[in-house]
């Protein structure tokens, strides 16, 4: 891979994670109820499932997971129905003083915002038809495959994490401005139903063969 190819690739990474999504409303959500520190753990649990994502890729199987009707429906559907979970969840959080950060220590546990963040990547089928369609354009057949995805794997892990960082951060710092439950209760709600439409966009996600 030329400087000029991976330049290329670095600029499609940012304007791919900055695109909203599923993964940008976890790490938001997480930022609102978590704070910074806890709710950046989700951010992780994405980039686990992104890395999973690419190494299905680049083994081959990601071409026949995205031509398998049953396990692009099973994948999706199971997506659907966490995001639908989690817009509830947060629909439903309680309010409370989220400026200081004193949550219930069994809530927000790094390795539960991790699985979050990793099923809430991992469940989205189009992720990895995706990366099946984008990464074949930025690679040299004429030179070792392996290096080139290792760098393609830590370019848009690295971009991702910034970016989610910074939606993470951004939702922290907004609830530190909401100090009435009536204001964190909208906001909660705000967030549930992003999660609903995440969900609802993702239902009508098809294969690109059919």
């Amino acid at each position: 891979m030329t400087q000029t190819t991976w330049f290329a690739f670095f600029i499609a990474c940012w304007v791919i994670s900055l695109s909203p999504g599923a993964g940008a409303i976890a790490s938001m959500s997480s930022g609102l109820s978590f704070g910074f520190r806890r709710g950046f753990w989700n951010a992780i649990g994405l980039q686990i499932a992104l890395l999973l994502q690419i190494a299905i890729v680049a083994a081959g199987v990601g071409a026949i997971l995205a031509t398998s009707e049953i396990a692009f429906a099973i994948i999706k559907w199971f997506g659907v129905a966490y995001l639908l979970y989690l817009g509830w969840k947060q629909w439903m959080a309680p309010t409370g003083d989220f400026a200081t950060e004193n949550v219930d220590p069994r809530r927000g546990r790094p390795a539960a915002l991790m699985l979050r963040g990793f099923i809430v990547n991992a469940s989205n089928p189009k992720a990895i038809v995706f990366i099946l369609a984008v990464l074949p354009q930025f690679l040299d057949s004429t030179r070792p495959l392996l290096p080139q995805y290792l760098t393609m794997a830590i370019t848009m892990v690295v971009v991702d994490l910034v970016v989610m960082a910074g939606y993470t951060g951004l939702a922290a710092r907004v609830l530190r401005l909401l100090r009435a439950p009536g204001q964190q209760r909208l906001l909660n709600r705000i967030f549930g139903g992003l999660f609903g439409a995440a969900a609802a966009l993702l239902a009508t996600v098809r294969q690109a063969t059919q």
